[in-house]
């Protein structure tokens, strides 16, 4: 994919024009020097306008090439950067490094963007309360629609640029092993954290090997939703909070006019058939790195431990309302309505 991009300064206008053809939709080719760094970009137009202005088939490439393509930084957060590119309707842009050379290629048709964070996914529960279909296949494996429950989030994250994903593994964890892999077929970086006893919803992290970036998103691996990830990251980020909570909503209606009253039963208020609405906790947490210290290494440890020490130190826990389609599927019920409801999701 990303070699079908990149041409050599020195190949013939003929060679690059065959190129593009068989690019179809995405084409766009990147022009290297000999050291393979980044000199330009062409397109089917940049050959057309060279040609008008009486340049052809004999002539150099860079004649024709657009000297200042745009392009991101491998080592930089570009959310941003690609916001703006897709609103230009830019399909492909190259990614460098930091010598300048393209190391990957980023289509806008297969990914939205790249949120630079870690994802820890907890799959290492036993589901005993959809046994009997846990008995032999761990719950995170069991299919819904044409694929597995965990690998719609995978995927789900692989299309908004999260590449390293650390899945949290216990009750046959070998088969979650032998399905994903090393995570190569979807272009991912998959480990596992092999749990030797229960650690509780957050206990298994520090067993990971190496989270590179400043930012972790943990999830449960039982869950189906369409949660915007770009939208929960750019929420944490703008709020400068130490962590964050994806929650849906539940309300409670009120047949009745309520009085609200105070110690001494004195009205206060009167409220017609009100309607109450709470937050739950989604199972979808977004965190600093460095609130990893607050995690006891070693012991078993759940994650809402970690949201209380949080508030009890006064740092700063910000939730976000997920608007769109949410289920945790840990029952039989959930597991036949998740059945239904993915003939009509797009995930």
């Amino acid at each position: 994919m990303m070699k079908s991009h990149i041409i050599n300064k020195d190949l013939p206008v003929r060679e690059a024009l065959k190129k593009l053809d068989l690019l179809a939709s995405d084409a766009i080719l990147f022009v290297t020097d000999d050291n393979e760094r980044l000199i330009g970009s062409l397109t089917d137009g940049d050959l057309r306008r060279g040609f008008i202005k009486g340049l052809g088939f004999e002539d150099s490439i860079l004649q024709f090439v657009q000297p200042n393509p745009a392009f991101i930084r491998e080592e930089e957060n570009a959310v941003d950067k690609l916001e703006e590119y897709s609103k230009k309707n830019f399909k492909v842009v190259p990614i460098l490094g930091y010598d300048g050379r393209i190391v990957d290629v980023f289509n806008f048709r297969t990914r939205s963007t790249i949120i630079p964070v870690d994802a820890v996914i907890m799959a290492g529960g036993e589901g005993k309360r959809l046994r009997p279909l846990t008995e032999r296949t761990p719950k995170p494996l069991l299919k819904v629609g044409d694929k597995p429950i965990i690998e719609h989030n995978i995927d789900r994250l692989a299309k908004v640029g999260v590449k390293n994903i650390h899945l949290s593994i216990n009750y046959l964890g070998e088969q979650l092993e032998e399905y994903f892999g090393c995570g190569c077929e979807k272009k991912l970086n998959i480990k596992y954290i092999k749990e030797t006893e229960p650690m509780g919803t957050i206990g298994s992290i520090h067993l990971a090997d190496k989270l590179e970036h400043e930012d972790i998103l943990v999830m449960n691996s039982d869950l189906l939703t369409n949660i915007d990830f770009l939208d929960f990251y750019k929420t944490f980020k703008a709020s400068d909070a130490d962590m964050a909570v994806a929650a849906t909503s539940y309300s409670v209606d009120v047949p009745y006019a309520v009085l609200e009253t105070d110690g001494e039963q004195r009205v206060n208020s009167l409220k017609e058939k009100p309607r109450y609405t709470y937050f739950s906790n989604a199972g979808i947490y977004l965190f600093k790195k460095s609130v990893l210290d607050l995690i006891p290494k070693g012991d078993y440890y759940d994650i809402t431990d970690l949201m209380d020490k949080i508030l009890a130190m006064d740092r700063k826990l910000v939730t976000f309302p997920i608007n769109g389609y949410w289920l945790d599927i840990g029952k039989h019920e959930d597991f036949k309505k998740a059945q239904e409801d993915i003939k009509h999701l797009k995930l």
